[in-house]
Parts: structure tokens; C-alpha cells; sequence
């Protein structure tokens, strides 16, 4: 009888502890017709996309800046792969965000340029409708979406993040927005939901705590954290917490940009460590990259080694930090140096969730995944192409031929030999330029037209 009744105390105990920690946790209610869906969604990884805004090639420690550590997000790299050569579709921010969401070179549905000022925006700027986000195609599969940050891919209502396959938002739709004022631009506002948010401490601490907030509400499900920083874009502007830490640097603007970087990392470090906390860090796919290159002038980024800076198809505009992590999967400190680009992430975050694309889908990104892991060798792309306006480039192995704003002649280099573009070989190897030229120009001919005019390449 004894035995028998401390068991019995022991199973009511037991109940009582799983009833406390529900009522801080509640697990997912399954109704009977999601039981399929979450037998469905058992063990596929979760997916955390970081897109940083505006960062240098070199801004990063991991990417050879001195001055500002960034230990959290170097870690991506050190417990995953670093890509060498990764790339994004368009030098500035609206268009990479197109073909990042799409898979897609976003020319081939006229998103060639950025918007402008919400108020100036044209009428149709938009990710349109026809062309599914990876958000939309991985609630298909049952994972719960929540995005966090810079939108900037449409204002009308059909076009913004709940109606684009996110279950949650925080952020604003537009291109720029300040970091300690909510009601800066009163036609880009910070939403939460569709409710506008009227004060905000600082954009960037606010959009990593809603990240790690929803990785807590949905740790028992597969999840996609989308987490597009508005750091390190202009306007400069910082905290104390922040800027204290760099007192040594005695250039304002640099000691403002260094302390911005600081934070996002610090955010960085929030998500990685609530994953780690609540034992998810080894099946989540982490993927990281900047939106373009840094404009050096503006705010002091560095894209060094490479020459050009955001808004041009020089490697500055275009190269950008490029790294992935899945501790289960992937290999941990690797550099890969075959040319990738963020139109890849689309399905290769498809790929890890076990999810297969339709047959007229028509992506120009390629899964990653079997490349780092080497079930497949070489390549995963044959060329690599940007159209930007009167800007132009291809990229062939280890071969750019490049067509800038300034100058009507095409510039020829050999990357491998000049990552920093300096040695024009054009006049040498007229065959190349003419090869590349024509390869361009089959590439170019598929694409459509700008469905709206260039606008300046900050916002």
C-alpha cells in the first residue's frame, strides 16, 4: 500500500509539472484533420533566413574586419560553410529580395529596380502574384512562417508579408526606415500584423526579440524565420548600449556604424542562442546574407578586396557575405569557393524540408545542398548573370565581363588571377568578350521589361 501510494503521488506530480510548464509553453492543439500534417512535418529542419542590409564583403571578422568583432554571426561560418564567391542578383536591396523570395531572376517578372520612397513608389511595384514565395511554398508543407524586418517587395495590401505565406509580421514594407522612430515616414510605417506600431526602442534589438519569440511559440513544429535587418542601412543611428562600446574609433560616422553592426550581431547571437537553448541548433538549416554590397561613402562599409560598391555590377555591388549552417548535415568550417548566388536558397531551403518543386516552377536558383555534401560534384551553375539598367555582367567560371554605368566599353577579368577587377583584359581575348557577350545577350533576350522606372539606388 505504500508503494502504491507514492507512485500515485509520483504520477500527480508529474502531471502537476507538465501542467506548470504548458501554461508558459502550450504545445500545438492538433484538430483531427491536422494529425496527417503533423505526422507530415515530423523531423523536417527548420529554416532561420538572416538577410543583412547593406553589408560590406569585408564587414564581417570572419571577412577579414578588425574593428568591429562580429563573434555571433561568424559563428555561422565557423559551425557551417562560407561561401567565397556568393553572390546576390542585383546590387540593390528590392530587386535581390524578388529573386531571394522567387528563386527567380527577378527580370524575368520585371522587378529589375528599386521602388523609391514609399510615397514616390509606382502604382504597380510589387512582387506580383504569379510568382510564389519560398514562405508561401514551405506553409504548404507545414511549417509555421514568421516574418521580421524589411519587406520592401510591395505596399498594396495583396502584396505585403501576411498575404505572401507569413502567419506573422513585424517590420515595415518600405526600402528605409529609422531605428529609435516608429513614425519617421507616415507612408512606411512599422506594422505588427496589420495594426500600425506607434513607438519602437530600437528596430534592430525589437526585430531579433520577435524572432526569438516565435522560435519559442513554435519549437514543437517545423518553422521558417525570415529576419531581413534594416542594419546596417542608412540612416546611421545607434543607442548607447551600442555605441559605448566602440569609444577607441574616433570617427563619428564610423563609430556609429561599427555600434549598429554590433547590434545586429548581438541579434544574431539572441536567435542562435534560443536555439541552442531549447536544443534545435543541431536540425536547423541557418542561412546568411547581405541584400548587396556596402556603400562605402555613406556609411564606411568595406568591400575590400573587391572594387565597386552597392548600386554597381563591380564585384563590390554584388559580392556580399554568404554563409550557411546546418549542424546535422553540413560540414563544419568549410570554404567553398564555386560561385553561388541567393536565388540557390529558395531551393535549397525547399530541398531540406522534403519538399518538391512543380514541374513548370522554372527556377534559376540550384539546391546547394548536394554540392557541400558531395553527392555532386564541380559547379552548381554554368554562368551567373545580372542586368541593372544599362549595367551588365556575367560571370563564367572564372571569367566577368562587366558593362558599368560611366563607360561604354565592356570590362573583361579573370577573377581568379584579379578578384579586385583591376586588370582589363578585354583587348587581349576579344574572343572571350565576344563568347560572353553573346551568352549574355540569349540570357538577356528572355528576360522582360522593367515594369516600372529606375528610382535611386539608396532606398
Amino acid at each position: 500500500m505504500k508503494r502504491l501510494t507514492t507512485l500515485l503521488l509520483a504520477v500527480l506530480a508529474s502531471g502537476l509539472m507538465i501542467y506548470e510548464g504548458s501554461r508558459h509553453r502550450p504545445a500545438p492543439t492538433l484538430a483531427a484533420d491536422q494529425s496527417t500534417t503533423a505526422r507530415s512535418t515530423a523531423g523536417k529542419p527548420n529554416i532561420i533566413l538572416i538577410v543583412a542590409d547593406d553589408l560590406g564583403y569585408a564587414d564581417l571578422g570572419v571577412q577579414g574586419c578588425r574593428d568591429v568583432p562580429t563573434p555571433n554571426i561568424d559563428t555561422i561560418a565557423r559551425n557551417g560553410v562560407r561561401f567565397t564567391s556568393g553572390y546576390v542578383s542585383c546590387p540593390v536591396c528590392s530587386p535581390t529580395r524578388a529573386g531571394l523570395m522567387t528563386g527567380r531572376y527577378q527580370q524575368r517578372f520585371g522587378h529589375e529596380f528599386n521602388p523609391g520612397p514609399a510615397a514616390q513608389a509606382s502604382q504597380n511595384f510589387g512582387l506580383p502574384l504569379s510568382e510564389p514565395t519560398i514562405a508561401e511554398r514551405l506553409k504548404k508543407l507545414g511549417y509555421a512562417t514568421g516574418m521580421f524586418g524589411k519587406w520592401h517587395l510591395g505596399y498594396l495590401p495583396e502584396l505585403t508579408p501576411l498575404r505572401r505565406g507569413f502567419d506573422e509580421f513585424f517590420g515595415f514594407h518600405g526600402g528605409a526606415h529609422s531605428y529609435i522612430n516608429a513614425n519617421d515616414r507616415s507612408a512606411n510605417p512599422i506594422w505588427r500584423g496589420t495594426e500600425k506600431v506607434t513607438s519602437v526602442s530600437y528596430t534592430t534589438d525589437e526585430f531579433a526579440r520577435e524572432a526569438v519569440s516565435f522560435i519559442e511559440r513554435h519549437q514543437r513544429e517545423p518553422f521558417f524565420v525570415y529576419l531581413p535587418f534594416n542594419a546596417v542601412h542608412a540612416p546611421l543611428e545607434t543607442i548607447e548600449k551600442y555605441r559605448s562600446r566602440f569609444s577607441s574609433i574616433s570617427d563619428p560616422k564610423r563609430q556609429t556604424y561599427a555600434a549598429m553592426l554590433s547590434a545586429m550581431d548581438d541579434g544574431v547571437g539572441s536567435v542562435l542562442g534560443k536555439l541552442r537553448d531549447l536544443k534545435l541548433e543541431e536540425n536547423t538549416l541557418i542561412l546568411f546574407i547581405s541584400d548587396n554590397g556596402g556603400p562605402t561613402q555613406q556609411t564606411t562599409s568595406s568591400n575590400l578586396p573587391l572594387r565597386g560598391v552597392k548600386g554597381q555590377v563591380l564585384e563590390g555591388g554584388i559580392r556580399i557575405p554568404f554563409m550557411m549552417q546546418w549542424k546535422s548535415r553540413l560540414p563544419a568550417g568549410r570554404v567553398y569557393d564555386f560561385p553561388v548566388i541567393a536565388l540557390d536558397l529558395h531551393p535549397t531551403a525547399m530541398a531540406a524540408a522534403g519538399g518538391k518543386l512543380p514541374a513548370d516552377a522554372k527556377l534559376d536558383g540550384v539546391n546547394l545542398l548536394p554540392f557541400l555534401t558531395g553527392e555532386k560534384k564541380g559547379s552548381p551553375h554554368d554562368q551567373l548573370f545580372w542586368r541593372f539598367g544599362e549595367q551588365w555582367a556575367i560571370r563564367d567560371g572564372d571569367w566577368k565581363l562587366v558593362q558599368t554605368r560611366n563607360d561604354p566599353a565592356v570590362q573583361l577579368f579573370n577573377l581568379r588571377e584579379d578578384i579586385g577587377e583591376k586588370n582589363n583584359l578585354a583587348d587581349k581575348r576579344p574572343d572571350k568578350v565576344k563568347e560572353l557577350q553573346n551568352t549574355w545577350e540569349r540570357w538577356s533576350s528572355q528576360m522582360t521589361k522593367p515594369r516600372w522606372v529606375r528610382a535611386g539606388d539608396g532606398d
